[in-house]
């Protein structure tokens, strides 16, 4: 009898031990903090490049209550305009196994669709993601992709009323870009249109490389061009300061795709905001990290157009811009 109550008391200790060394473990266990998500922002342009535009991304995460670092980790992956790079660099993000991928433009979105068909990829900006191939519709996207249209080919036309209205004389136009960067295509007939209309002689100068920019100023030249229209280009993005002064040296009024390049010295700006196009990319983000299939997710349009006008870059090529279309502008730069 005394065995046996002592063999019922020692699996009785050894219950009570093994209760109170496991209930810790259990505790951690069930307090155990979520995963925090990782999402990969890929661009063909340079970090600096794209300095404003992320900024607008974060601003747009933190309104949603993401602090990176804190809740949310952001894998940065810059081309610095070399394209041949990008395949590697949405490659790298996948092999990360990121929750999903931002991406910074056609270009970016482009490699990325290749590199992945279930990793969600949200479009910061594209000018017709119809057109391009990356969703079915504007309204039923399908597939793994979603975000934001800029539609910058039916500004074209306004561009050139603009551009008549600080030149009155203007008769010929230079448009530089480079056709295959996806959405020229359509900005060149949609320009081409236009100009015919106003009875506008629109020459279009074909850029892939630093040197085609220097000939193209020359040839705009010798058409005697009264003005430039600049096409989207992630190469002429990240080479917008030296652009916007080579503009200004030959005294050529030019209106840019994007305000980036009136920043650092160009003379004017209209079309969507791409940092506002940013901003709202975060809504995307969270609704998929919150469980929304990106198929399901409608493309947005943009909500914010802006006309900037830089005056110092008016004065230095000795043009005067109207007080009614300064009036119109939603920033001027002095």
């Amino acid at each position: 009898m005394t065995r046996r109550l002592f063999a019922v008391a020692l699996d009785a200790f050894f219950f009570v031990l093994g209760s109170v060394l496991l209930t810790p473990y259990a505790s951690v266990q069930a307090q155990e903090p979520p995963k925090i998500p990782r999402i990969g922002f890929l661009s063909a342009n340079s970090r600096t490049a794209m300095s404003a535009r992320v900024d607008a991304l974060h601003q747009g995460l933190r309104e949603l209550g993401y602090t990176e670092g804190k809740n949310i980790f952001i894998e940065y992956q810059f081309a610095d305009r070399n394209l041949d790079s990008v395949p590697a660099l949405a490659a790298e993000l996948v092999r990360l196994n990121v929750n999903l991928i931002v991406s910074e433009g056609p270009t970016s979105t482009r490699f990325a669709k290749e590199a992945t068909s279930t990793i969600p990829i949200v479009m910061a900006q594209d000018p017709d993601p119809v057109a391009t191939g990356f969703v079915a519709s504007l309204s039923r996207p399908g597939g793994n992709i979603t975000g934001l249209a800029s539609l910058r080919p039916e500004l074209s036309g306004k561009r050139l009323d603009l551009l008549k209205e600080i030149v009155p004389k203007l008769n010929r136009v230079a448009l530089l870009g480079t056709s295959s960067t996806p959405g020229n295509a359509q900005s060149i007939k949609e320009t081409a249109l236009a100009a015919k209309g106003l009875g506008i002689q629109l020459r279009f100068l074909e850029v892939l490389g630093a040197k085609d920019i220097d000939t193209a100023f020359q040839t705009a030249s010798k058409d005697r061009s009264n003005a430039m229209l600049v096409l989207a280009s992630p190469f002429l993005l990240s080479g917008r300061a030296g652009l916007a002064d080579l503009a200004i040296k030959t005294r050529l009024p030019t209106i840019y795709p994007s305000g980036d390049y009136v920043d650092v010295g160009g003379l004017m700006f209209y079309g969507a905001s791409i940092t506002d196009l940013f901003r709202r990319s975060a809504t995307y983000v969270d609704k998929i990290l919150k469980g929304a299939k990106p198929g399901d997710l409608p493309i947005e349009q943009p909500t914010k157009i802006e006309l900037v006008i830089n005056l110092k870059a008016a004065k230095q090529i000795g043009l005067t811009i109207s007080p009614n279309v300064l009036a119109r502008a939603d920033r001027v730069i002095k």
